[in-house]
């Protein structure tokens, strides 16, 4: 069961877009986003205070002009460095539409476009619908319409498979709807669609997305790579939030999909970016993005549900696309990391005035609520709601998990060879039961085959303590082994890498 990530991708869709407030009350002119800008000071300050988030970094940007670029608080809980305009954060899903637009400045080269094959450029990638791999596309990828389940591959990463595996690894996952039928929140669909058009350069995509927006913006402090993160010296930690307390429990290392979640970036090189969007592909009068490569991302593709409004939301390419009471159009992309990262951009295109929030730390809606707060503020002249416990809310939501309680008179395992030995999938590879010096049987996964305690809950049914390498975070989970004549156990299902139906591992044949 991973209903947190469900939810997530529910939440992406709606924030951002579905709260702001009604009918506008003033222009947007560079002169009223200055004014505005004090008021930001006692939002972000107000933040701080009011949750355990220990640092923010925040980029307000209007046409060409950078008008704001500033850091609060600690770049880690208890430390007396502080956050500032170059302090490095994860950005996590804020990644996509940096990504889209990378893939948008090849396509202006003239040699693809957001309808070419993935597999014309990548012929060794291959889903399980042979004609869906004949057919999906760019734009596909990019719009989370593939059919795929959501998520797909974000627990492959947790187990510990690198990014090429992951990747060969979706010719075995079925899909949960129709090709094009419906969106999916998909970070490794995205993920293949960058490797493709970088593939299609002749490069990969850490090269590529150096050599094609951070180079030409002069975004010296972003990075697609986790080692430059972890090597920088003025960087934020991630924090994980529990009982009011953020701690650095967690290293996020990203690189698996990196496309979809892997850079690394601060406010000043993110203003940068946010003026290349605002102006048609321009950066410092020089044409770096297509302009209609690049407008292509800002256009509704999929209908993703409703807002909070009840109007329809969207999702373009790469980008989060919004039609508010106000009359504007709102592009934007929430970025979380379960382990301990928090972001949102916004950009306001037809008012030429763009917002970026990072945090460090997770579960918190400090970026929504930040975003919102300032834009009524502009737009209002005060903010429509109190937003912030709203946005804690929804992500507190998030960390929901199944409970094991144990039985009043459980039942005893069976004889302890009655569950050893090696079970196979072809989706999440092999697992395999051993017993250890002391008797406890230990159950191991991934490629590497990271051993698992199990603990007895009843009959065949046993607990374990999972850490994912990805975000999966730690959290306990339930492995449910099956045996029909009681002497051998024939089958073991483990219940996080069940929610499409394919968590079942099959006991291999003795050689």
């Amino acid at each position: 069961m991973r209903s947190p990530h469900h939810i997530k991708v529910a939440a992406f869709c709606a924030l951002g877009i579905a709260l702001g407030g009604g009918a506008r009350a003033a222009e947007v002119t560079e002169a009223s986003v200055r004014a505005a800008l004090p008021r930001l000071d006692e939002i972000v300050a107000d933040v701080l205070d009011r949750t355990a988030v220990p640092g923010i970094a925040v980029g307000v940007v209007y046409g060409d002009k950078v008008l704001y670029a500033k850091g609060f608080g600690v770049r880690r809980a208890g430390a007396p460095e502080t956050v500032d305009a170059d302090t490095i954060f994860q950005i996590a899903s804020v990644s996509k539409p940096l990504a889209s637009t990378v893939v948008a400045a090849v396509i202006g080269d003239g040699a693809i476009n957001w309808d070419s094959h993935i597999t014309d450029l990548d012929p060794n990638f291959r889903m399980y619908d042979p004609w869906v791999s004949s057919q999906v596309t760019l734009r596909d990828a990019f719009s989370h319409r593939t059919g795929m389940p959501a998520q797909a591959g974000d627990l492959l990463e947790d187990l510990g498979f690198d990014r090429d595996m992951i990747l060969h690894q979706f010719r075995y996952l079925r899909p949960d709807s129709s090709f094009r039928s419906h969106y999916a929140y998909t970070n490794f669909m995205l993920t293949e669609a960058g490797v493709a058009t970088a593939r299609s350069a002749g490069t990969d995509w850490e090269d590529l997305i150096v050599r094609r927006l951070f180079e030409p913006l002069g975004m010296t402090r972003s990075s697609p790579r986790e080692a430059d993160f972890y090597a920088a010296d003025n960087r934020a930690a991630i924090h994980f939030i529990e009982d009011g307390v953020a701690t650095t429990r967690f290293e996020r290392k990203p690189d698996a999909q990196s496309p979809a979640g892997g850079v690394s970036s601060t406010v000043n090189d993110m203003n940068k970016w946010l003026m290349l969007q605002l102006n048609e592909g321009a950066f410092e009068g020089r044409q770096v993005i297509d302009a209609d490569a690049l407008a292509a991302t800002h256009l509704p593709q999929v209908v993703t549900g409703t807002g909070r409004d009840g109007r329809g939301t969207f999702y373009g390419l790469g980008w989060i696309v919004g039609y508010g009471d106000d009359g504007l159009v709102r592009l934007s992309h929430s970025g979380a990391f379960f382990t301990g990262a928090r972001t949102e951009a916004t950009l306001l295109p037809d008012e030429k005035l763009g917002i970026v929030v990072l945090a460090n730390a997770f579960p918190t809606g400090a970026p929504e609520a930040i975003t919102n707060a300032f834009l009524d503020t502009l737009l209002l002249g005060a903010p429509h709601h109190d937003y912030l416990p709203i946005f804690e809310q929804i992500f507190a939501g998030m960390l929901a998990r199944p409970e094991y309680p144990a039985p009043a008179d459980p039942a005893p395992a069976m004889p302890a060879a009655t569950y050893t030995g090696l079970y196979a999938n072809d989706y999440y590879g092999d697992a395999e039961v051993t017993q250890d010096e002391s008797g406890t049987l230990v159950l191991m996964l991934g490629p590497g085959k990271r051993p698992f305690p199990l603990r007895h809950l009843d009959r065949d049914s046993f607990l374990f303590d999972f850490l994912g390498l990805g975000d999966e975070g730690e959290h306990t989970a339930l492995a449910s082994f099956a045996s029909a004549d009681g002497t051998t156990a024939e089958a073991l299902t483990i219940d996080f890498l069940n929610a499409t139906g394919q968590g079942t591992f099959t006991r291999a044949a003795a050689n």
